[in-house]
């Protein structure tokens, strides 16, 4: 892997349910950076794959169950939010004032990832899907228009334990290893690695949020280019872990064993 790279924001416009997304991150590469080349990975805001995908709930449409108006009540939200999230996490474990916190696709997250900045007004934009399944769409097609072998992220912003502040995770990915596995290398000092695996992709996407930004810039898509990581078409997927092998999740069951 190369050690210097350059990150490219990609102004796309506002995106609608239905627009050729694709198209619109061509279009926005060949103003930015004279176009997609060989090798790229092109970063993609998890709103905007959601909204061009048919995604966004209008919160007007949205009839509250019982349980969604006891969360509401118990964490001082919408009712009809409480709703929504509820609808697309696998599980609520618990929450805080204004949100849920929620297991969705093996990740603890707030409100399951349901997210009503950079929506209309009155909406809410849940993740897409199948993150997974968006990025191999995303990338079969951009390879397929531009003829170049390129790699794709689906990003989030997240928030991480003890720290102010988000930075980017992927939650889809295809053309490239999400994780790359260091066990077995030796340090500086000789020291055989027994536990480091770089997290190459949520490092990528961070890469990109920089650029890409959270309020109105109007940048939700990025081309990180030049770290000549292998493009393979059976790189797909997020790499995750059980919920017992993760520090906090594991902090998190112990004492709930405990207290119950």
């Amino acid at each position: 892997m190369n050690t210097s790279f350059s990150v490219f924001g990609l102004a796309t416009g506002l995106i609608r349910d239905g627009d050729d997304l694709p198209g619109r991150i061509i279009a926005a590469a060949e103003r930015t950076c004279g176009g997609i080349s060989e090798g790229d990975i092109i970063v993609l805001a998890e709103s905007m794959v959601a909204t061009a995908e048919g995604r966004v709930v209008t919160l007007a449409s949205v009839t509250p169950s019982k349980e969604a108006r006891e969360y509401a009540g118990r964490y001082s939200m919408d009712p009809r939010v409480a709703e929504v999230v509820i609808r697309e996490s696998d599980e609520i474990v618990g929450g805080i004032p204004h949100f849920l916190l929620s297991m969705k696709g093996g990740t603890l997250l707030p409100n399951a990832g349901v997210d009503a900045s950079n929506a209309p007004v009155g909406c809410l934009v849940p993740l897409p899907a199948d993150p997974d399944a968006s990025a191999v769409r995303m990338r079969e097609e951009l390879q397929a228009r531009t003829g170049k072998k390129v790699a794709v992220i689906v990003a989030d912003s997240r928030t991480h334990a003890m720290r102010a502040g988000c930075s980017g995770v992927a939650i889809g990915c295809s053309g490239i290893v999400s994780v790359i596995d260091d066990r077995g290398r030796s340090d500086l000092f000789g020291n055989t690695l027994e536990v480091t695996k770089r997290a190459i992709a949520d490092n990528i996407a961070s890469a990109a949020e920089i650029v890409m930004g959270e309020a109105d810039e109007g940048v939700p898509a990025a081309i990180v280019r030049g770290l000549s990581l292998p493009i393979s078409d059976d790189a797909v997927g997020v790499e995750s872990i059980d919920a017992a092998e993760c520090l906090f999740m594991g902090l998190l069951q112990r004492r709930y064993r405990k207290e119950g």
